[in-house]
């Protein structure tokens, strides 16, 4: 059964789907349904882990993604919260073990099939949901499942931002979808804008579903409208014009299109220097960028006091773990990250994991660039075709690392589990 295609299909497809959206398994059935499903994805995992034991060995796994699991691990030894770091670490390992499930067992083009099959169902209960919401129940939704440490018996306090649905969607708001945030949803539709154009070039969908599936996903950015998911498209497009530019191009020309390119980004951060007000007020963003400042401000300051090696590691923030307690409030909702994957990960693991953690992105869009850039190896004198999928693994990982400067994302669920997976099968298997 292990390896029937329908099982592997639905076993990817669940996988992927409930890591963007663990909110949505937990506004609807808890925090104990939510783990029954994660323990029955690891059991899954480690059987497939067991199962492909030729295919992948700990030696041969990325340095850097164990170095960093390692100083997550022993953080626990200075820990301002030991308690707490244990469990953001058993959190942590759960998703690496998902991630190098999917990264040993499924090649990239099945890794592509299940993200679209994720993807569309992700969007499509998230406009059905938000359709229902708004032409039936007429008024905000909370949780099926109280969030821990609010009061839902005193609505009328509870903060907007906790809201499942807040009924936008005929009034032309910021819908949330099932996943219950704006951002993270936005976040979705960018991934499903990957999926469903590689999907349609490579000719592996037909051209009128693909198309339709690519509209629905304009949409949700639309609806959406997050500002870090439109620059993260620009830079998206021009990734994919410098490496399609590349493809056709060899030997001398390669550099001439390097430079150009380094050139280019130096222009834009003169500009972003420059303009930034101007810009910000383009995007619809405020010159405090949401409230972010304040809180890289507070979270920065809190870091400064253990620089070395950070508080410890946790991942998400555990809201009744102090400092995490009452450290950063935004719109009267206590954030549960520092909306910043790198202050996150410089308040936890201090400058060490900083440097730990940039040269696992580092080396892993390195590989990324080389797999979407250069031919395939068949034989010593012998390359073949690019392929569309090839362009995969670069793709979300630039994604991954714009949304890093405005949310912590990267650090759990998908974040992370997308990072294990282009960082080992960069590394380990290229097919």
């Amino acid at each position: 059964m292990i390896e029937s295609r329908r099982f592997r299909t639905v076993f990817a497809a669940v996988a992927l789907f409930s890591l963007f959206a663990g909110d949505f398994w937990r506004y609807s059935i808890g925090w104990w349904g939510f783990s029954a499903i994660v323990l029955a994805l690891l059991a899954v995992s480690i059987v497939l882990l067991v199962h492909h034991r030729e295919r992948w060995h700990v030696a041969r796994l990325p340095y850097p993604l164990l170095v960093f699991l390692a100083l997550a691990a022993v953080s626990i030894l200075w820990s301002f919260y030991p308690g707490a770091t244990a469990l953001g670490l058993i959190a942590t390992l759960v998703t690496t073990a998902i991630g190098l499930a999917l990264a040993v067992a499924f090649s990239w083009t099945e890794l592509l099939r299940s993200l679209g099959h994720a993807m569309r169902l992700l969007l499509g209960l998230s406009f059905l949901f938000e359709f229902i919401v708004s032409a039936f129940i007429r008024h905000p939704i909370l949780p099926l499942v109280p969030s821990p440490g609010v009061d839902y018996d005193t609505l009328e306090t509870v903060p907007k931002l906790l809201y499942w649905s807040r009924d936008l969607f005929f009034d032309g708001g910021k819908i949330q979808g099932i996943v219950g945030n704006s951002s993270l949803l936005g976040f979705i539709a960018l991934v499903s804008l990957i999926v469903f154009g590689l999907q349609l070039a490579a000719k592996s969908v037909g051209r009128v579903w693909g198309s339709l599936w690519l509209l629905v996903a304009v949409a949700a950015v639309a609806c959406t409208r997050s500002a870090t998911i439109l620059v993260a498209i620009v830079i998206l497009l021009a990734v994919v014009g410098v490496v399609l530019l590349l493809r056709r191009l060899t030997g001398r020309a390669h550099g001439a299109v390097y430079a150009a390119a380094i050139g280019l980004v130096a222009v834009a951060a003169i500009l972003v220097s420059t303009m930034s007000s101007q810009l910000l007020a383009l995007l619809g963003k405020s010159s405090d960028l949401t409230g972010r400042l304040d809180i890289w401000t507070t979270v920065i300051a809190l870091a400064e006091q253990r620089p070395a090696a950070g508080w410890g590691w946790i991942s998400f923030w555990i809201p009744w773990v102090p400092p995490f307690d009452n450290l950063v409030f935004a719109s009267g909702v206590r954030q549960l990250h520092a909306h910043n994957a790198w202050i996150d990960v410089f308040l936890q693991l201090g400058t060490i994991g900083v440097v730990v953690f940039a040269a696992l992105a580092l080396s892993t869009f390195v590989r990324s660039w080389q797999f979407a850039v250069e031919r395939p190896t068949v034989s010593p004198l012998t390359t073949a075709k690019h392929t569309v999928v090839s362009l995969l693994p670069l793709l979300l990982l630039v994604a991954l690392l714009v949304q890093s400067v405005a949310e912590s994302r990267l650090l759990i669920e998908y974040g992370f589990a997308l990072l294990t997976i282009i960082a080992v099968k960069t590394k380990v298997s290229q097919s």
